[in-house]
């Protein structure tokens, strides 16, 4: 029996092929359905996720992060800058909206995923990422937990799935310095 050997990568997309947004909408309906990543309960479907994606890479604001396997996009991430008005807090970014699809998982894709963001958020001069997650996502915690993310509160209110209200648990991470100048590698 011979071991099927895949390639994995992340990377920061400035556009999406009609390929790559049709493997996009396919994985966010997927992590949608398992009940993670996304303030979604229910699929999308093409047409709505297709729009959303468009509209993410058109906010200044807003970086999409993109996970592959096999050349597929399987994930994302987003990495969100405060608005340039906003002085006080321009040392801080958010992470958001980070996923796998749970055909993809086993990979380190989701660990990836995170520390390119992170990579990016220090290059361009953020010291601190913020992220919010429901209490049932116990993957992302475990995730979130391991790479050094301190959770330093948690809204009991913080959703409502399928009739249920549900906690939601508030993380950040100091970030080093970047070394050099900001890439658009990332």
């Amino acid at each position: 029996m011979t071991d099927v050997i895949h390639t994995s990568s992340v990377e920061r997309a400035t556009a999406l092929s009609d390929e790559d947004l049709a493997d996009l909408c396919e994985a966010t309906d997927h992590a949608i359905m398992e009940g993670g990543g996304f303030g979604w309960l229910a699929p999308q479907g093409r047409d709505a996720l297709s729009r959303h994606f468009r509209g993410v890479l058109l906010v200044p604001e807003r970086e999409l992060f993109v996970a592959r396997l096999d050349d597929h996009i399987v994930g994302s991430a987003q990495l969100v800058r405060p608005a340039r008005n906003n002085e006080a807090q321009a040392w801080a970014a958010q992470l958001t909206h980070a996923y796998v699809a749970p055909y993809a998982r086993g990979h380190g894709l989701a660990r990836l995923l995170v520390e390119r963001v992170e990579e990016r958020a220090a290059a361009l001069g953020h010291r601190v990422l913020n992220l919010d997650v429901r209490e049932t996502q116990a993957r992302a915690i475990f995730l979130f937990e391991n790479l050094g993310y301190v959770r330093w509160g948690t809204h009991p209110a913080y959703a409502r799935v399928n009739g249920a209200t549900v906690a939601g648990h508030h993380y950040y991470k100091m970030l080093e310095p970047h070394r050099g100048r900001p890439t658009d590698r990332l």
